[in-house]
């Protein structure tokens, strides 16, 4: 793995950007700093393989703090500028979209909550007039507005429906309805103590996040993992991945009136769910890794593992060879190529649309070996993500059977604890999460605790294709389309 850094002018930030983008690199984060000396911007890109992660360090004067946008270069670095302005204050000069995207408009104008001087949160007011709504008009046009509140256990978030007959022409999400301040909780925790928060910032993707957490606190303290405990750790991510893409291949199923499916789905993800609290002690794998390593109770059986694997196929055959499931799948919410490319899609997502997207061959963290495939479908409908998931339970099942072979439990494979004034005191974690790549940037101070953490789920950059693939489908359809595409409110909403 190789990261560089360079400090740059602000005017030369477009300039070092397109060059990096042109070379194949994506943007992967973009965080803002508060240092004493004035505002610093940091920029990732990343690409691989070969692992390869630059980073610019743009600072900016205190008294007007701007950055030239980089919205018209990357679509991604725009809603990044976006989320910036809201939280920071810093003003992303000559932005196509400068309205809010994080802060509703009822938050007061002026406050920015990430920065030191902020207090306590202000009262809310009154909203500053209706949300800007793009209305689309026309003969027999007319609109649907659902959520934020939903008829289920799911968190908040608005859709606007602008519809002729049953026909979507326009799908418009609003989202950070439970914005939690998930990067100001970081500061002032120490590494122990940050992992908890990072755990729970998507509570079914607790193992990916806090690996990514984790990883780039190692590579800010120096700090060398058993290649055992790395091992382990690869293992705890797929058993993530399978029971989260069992659980969504039953409730596509039962989106499309087979509940029968869906029922068999759920049991098998329970028996995953046992699975995980015999190896970490808890259902959802927390625990399971620790800075500077893992921490495992037990072994997964393998032999059981395959039946479990066999019993995933049997599902997923019956599916598929339903005429009903396969019609309602086939070609609904098409999401091509160039759009899933141009919004920056990724995970499974992306990989249904033909971008082989992946971080455990472009940034991997452990040896994979020859088990590692990565699945990719083309149509870039429901079905292509249906399929993508039910193909990556099959490599998982495999890779764990990998990985599991010569591992020892119960033990404490943990390497010596991350200590203060050790490293370069700046880290980064890619980790290829069951909904794609997570990224984690953590800043130490010197006392080694925690001055910056900046973690970045997938779904930040998926939930603008949704709206994209759902022109022009149904309005019935789009409760399968947003399972098929099944993004975290909690993850977005940092």
């Amino acid at each position: 793995m190789t990261r560089t850094t360079y400090e740059i002018g602000s005017t030369e930030l477009p300039q070092w950007a397109g060059e990096l983008l042109g070379g194949g690199a994506r943007l992967a984060l973009v965080a803002a700093h508060l240092d004493e000396g004035g505002p610093r911007v940091v920029y990732l890109f990343v690409a691989g393989p070969p692992d390869t992660r630059t980073e610019l360090h743009v600072r900016l004067d205190p008294e007007r703090p701007e950055v030239p946008t980089l919205a018209d270069l990357s679509f991604p670095a725009g809603r990044f500028e976006r989320e910036m302005r809201d939280l920071f204050g810093i003003v992303p000069l000559g932005h196509p979209l400068p309205r809010r995207l994080v802060r509703h408009f009822h938050w007061p104008r002026g406050w920015y909550p990430m920065r030191p001087d902020a207090g306590p949160p202000p009262g809310f007011g009154e909203q500053e007039g209706p949300y800007p709504f793009l209305e689309v008009e026309g003969n027999g046009v007319y609109e649907i507005p659902v959520g934020p509140v939903h008829a289920g256990l799911i968190e908040p978030g608005h859709f606007r429906f602008s519809v002729v007959g049953e026909t979507i022409l326009r799908l418009k999400a609003r989202l950070w309805f439970v914005h939690k301040g998930i990067e100001r909780l970081f500061q002032g925790r120490s590494a122990t103590t940050g992992l908890p928060l990072a755990e729970r910032i998507s509570g079914d993707t607790a193992m990916g996040h806090a690996l990514a957490y984790c990883l780039a606190v190692e590579e800010a303290t120096g700090t060398e993992v058993p290649a055992e405990a790395q091992r382990a750790r690869a293992l705890l991510l797929e058993l993530e991945r399978i029971h989260n893409h069992v659980a969504d291949l039953g409730m596509l199923c039962n989106d499309v009136g087979h509940g029968i499916l869906n029922a068999h789905a759920q049991r098998v993800r329970e028996q995953l769910l046992r699975v995980n609290r015999e190896i970490t002690g808890h259902r959802l794998l927390r625990g399971g890794v620790v800075p500077g390593g893992t921490a495992l109770r037990s072994l997964p059986d393998v032999r059981r593992l395959r039946a479990i694997g066999e019993d995933i196929r049997e599902i997923t055959g019956l599916a598929l060879g339903h005429s009903t499931v396969r019609d309602r799948f086939t070609g609904t919410a098409v999401l091509k190529a160039a759009a899933a490319r141009e919004i920056g899609c990724l995970g499974y997502v992306a990989r249904a649309s033909g971008l082989a997207h992946d971080a455990r061959t472009a940034h991997p963290f452990t040896g994979y070996g020859p088990r590692l495939g990565v699945p990719v479908h083309a149509s870039g409908d429901v079905l292509a993500r249906f399929l993508v998931r039910a193909e990556e339970i099959e490599t998982s099942v495999a890779l764990i059977e990998e990985f599991a072979d010569g591992l020892t439990a119960p033990a404490m494979m943990l390497a010596a604890q991350p200590s203060p004034g050790a490293g370069p005191g700046t880290g980064v974690g890619l980790v290829e999460g069951w909904r794609g790549t997570i990224t984690t940037r953590v800043e130490l101070a010197p006392d080694g605790t925690l001055s910056r953490v900046k973690p970045v789920d997938p779904s930040f950059f998926n939930w603008p294709a949704l709206p994209v693939a759902l022109a022009d489908t149904i309005v019935p359809d789009f409760p399968l389309t947003n399972k098929s595409f099944n993004l975290s409110y909690a993850g977005n909403d940092l």
